[in-house]
């Protein structure tokens, strides 16, 4: 009987292990389209939609709207609208996600 080569190698059926950087990505992956809200080291605040991001840290909002470092605490002013922005990582402080946002997906998981 002749052997049977298959044309990429040979076959291997092994599950691989779930990595520490697969489970990251999942993480981020369950984040995408859900409001966040990002302030940046010139006191800007900017809300919108994660699209993605990269290794350096940049992230890209969709539907961003700013917000200016207001003298006034009470006072927010204004937002402006900006479209698609996106932010360098190294000007980025910290990152919310609006509680909402997640809410919605967890509910939505849970109905289907």
């Amino acid at each position: 009987m002749a052997a049977m080569i298959e044309e990429n190698g040979p076959s291997t059926h092994e599950q691989p292990e779930v990595s520490s950087l697969s489970l990251a990505r999942q993480k981020l992956e369950g984040l995408l389209n859900k409001n966040m809200r990002i302030r940046m080291t010139d006191g800007r605040t900017l809300v919108g939609l994660f699209l993605c991001t990269d290794r350096d840290c940049n992230v890209i909002l969709g539907s961003a709207q700013e917000f200016l470092k207001s003298t006034d605490t009470f006072s927010q002013g204004e937002p402006r609208v900006l479209g698609l922005a996106m932010i360098p990582g190294h000007h980025v402080v910290s990152i919310e996600v609006e509680a909402e946002s997640l809410e919605d997906t967890q509910a939505f998981a849970a109905n289907h």
